[in-house]
């Protein structure tokens, strides 16, 4: 999920603004269909490690990369969802600036939890 959300937030989502006003309510719908079946199984996957973790370790950086991940579901469901689904009427470049301003918020959390990753993938060798 890291690399796949810095590739949205750096190329993607900036590309919104550059479809067109014709063909943007289309395409912003394809995108809503097709990216669900990418980052939604994904992000259940990783809700089950989560937990798989919390249930095998009880201890700080266990407990900060559920919380992280907690801030990126709530991110998605308040902030990302209701701008996509602004951009469903067709582009809006107040709707598009604040998913990309908000899509920070789920860039760096997801960031962080690479590294906590890293640090699990170690930690367990």
């Amino acid at each position: 999920m890291t690399g796949l959300i810095w590739v949205i937030q750096v190329v993607h989502y900036p590309l919104f603004a550059r479809v067109g006003a014709e063909g943007y309510r289309d395409y912003q719908l394809a995108h809503q269909s097709l990216i669900s079946f990418i980052v939604g199984p994904a992000m259940l996957v990783e809700a089950v490690a989560t937990a798989a973790i919390l249930l095998t370790r009880r201890d700080t950086p266990a407990f900060a990369a559920a919380a992280l991940l907690a801030i990126i579901w709530a991110s998605t469901a308040f902030l990302q969802v209701p701008m996509h689904n602004a951009l469903a009427n067709g582009f809006d470049a107040q709707a598009h600036a604040r998913l990309v301003d908000t899509n920070w918020i789920r860039t760096l959390a997801w960031t962080a939890r690479g590294i906590f990753a890293l640090y699990f993938l170690r930690a367990t060798a």
